[in-house]
Formats: C-alpha cells, structure tokens, sequence
C-alpha cells in the first residue's frame, strides 16, 4: 500500500503541482485547500505525513497543528514564509517535525518528507524486528516513565502521553542513560538525519514541548533537565 501524505495549501497551484510530484515519486497524496476541513479529515483518516501551509484563512497551519496534535502524532512538516524565522520556532515549539520555506524545490520536499519518514519507519518495525532482522527496541522504564519504541507508546504514571516522532527519540535518547548529560549536537543526531539542517534552537523548541507536554500530565514533572551550556540529561531516580 502506497504511503499517504496530506498536502494542505490554499495555494490551488502547489497542491496541483506538490500532488503531482509526489505520485510520481509512489505515494498517495489528499490535498485540502483549508485548515477546518483538513482537521477532520486528519483526525477521522489519518495519513503518514501531513504538510501544512502556515498563512491559510478559516484556520491557519500553527492553529491546524495545535489541535491536530491534541489528538494525532502523526509527522508533520511546516511551509513557511521564507526567512520567517518566528514561524519555523513557533512551528516546532508546537510539534512540528520539520519545515522547509517557500518558494521551495519539489526535489528539497520530496528529500525532506522521505526523511521524516524514515524516522516514523524507526519507531513502527515490525514486531518480529526491523526490515533488516534487527530485533526491535526493548522497553524502557525509568520510574514513572515509560517508552514502547515497537509501538511508539509512551506513558507517565500509567498515564499516555502523545509525542511526536522527533520528541519520542530526543525522550529516548535522555531516558536511555539517566544523569549522562547529552549535547544539543548529539540529541541534533539522533532526531535528524544528515541531510536535513537545524540549529540549536530546534532542539530547545522541542524539549520546551516535551515538557509541556508531560507537565500536563504531572504538574510536578521535573525529569528533563537543563545543564546550561552543556545540554540535557534524565534525572536518576
């Protein structure tokens, strides 16, 4: 079954052209021309990959993925306007996987959706191991912590806790090695692959998002911590 990716612009054109690319590429594509409608759809029959234009009317991309992410973790990569530097760090302060700014090349989008991919692939092997017979990822526990890589699963004191592809192998990178302290470069390769570029800020964004999220589960959540000018680090119990 051919993977699905979502395209959602109200840019007739780019859908037209994206979509286009795309199928040529192998995949299957659905393309909204609004954020109301794509919400339900999204939610209702998700896709393995969601595009999303910022700058839509009735409801743009940052307020799409705000309420996508309430129920959905699917990926996610951001259109922005070019040099808009608020929208990328918005964009993956909220949950995004990735962006890539407009005007764009449908070769640079391809390469960066089958990125994302490849990440979402490493999370969801078989149960019986990887394609490559590799045995799947154990489960971790850390005290009330605790990671399904096969299943992509996570909870805090039993309770679910919804992340996204990106946020689940920075957590899992931290909870590997409670109190190792791991470097922004080093959290930047394990959540990217090499021919996508971001800079440190975009890991902050995401462990802002981690422990937002985990906040909203336990108030109290303090695990993830911050080693100023060093990096990040689990806490030991």
């Amino acid at each position: 079954m051919a993977v699905t990716i979502a395209l959602v612009d109200d840019d007739r054109n780019i859908l037209t052209s994206v979509s286009i690319a795309l199928q040529a590429e192998g995949f299957g594509t659905r393309v909204y021309s609004d954020g109301e409608t794509a919400l339900k759809a999204l939610v209702e029959n998700p896709p393995d990959l969601a595009v999303l234009d910022i700058k839509m009317p009735r409801m743009d991309g940052m307020e799409l993925l705000r309420r996508l992410r309430e129920k959905s973790a699917i990926p996610v990569i951001f259109l922005t306007s070019k040099d808009d530097e608020l929208d990328e760090a918005l964009g993956l302060a909220m949950g995004a996987d990735d962006y890539i700014a407009k005007p764009f090349s449908q070769r640079l989008l391809i390469a960066r959706i089958r990125a994302v991919l490849r990440r979402a692939e490493m999370r969801a092997g078989p149960a019986d191991g990887g394609a490559d017979g590799e045995p799947e990822s154990e489960p971790i526990a850390r005290g009330r912590l605790t990671m399904d890589p096969a299943r992509h699963r996570v909870t805090w004191s039993g309770q679910d806790v919804t992340l996204t592809v990106t946020e689940f192998m920075i957590l899992e990178a931290l909870a590997q090695r409670p109190g190792v302290v791991k470097s922004r470069n080093q959290l930047m390769d394990v959540a990217y692959h090499d021919d996508i570029y971001v800079d440190d800020r975009t890991i902050d964004s995401h462990i802002k998002r981690l422990r937002r999220k985990f906040r909203a589960a336990d108030g109290d959540f303090s695990a993830i911590e911050t080693l100023y000018g060093v990096g990040y680090r689990f806490a030991e119990e």
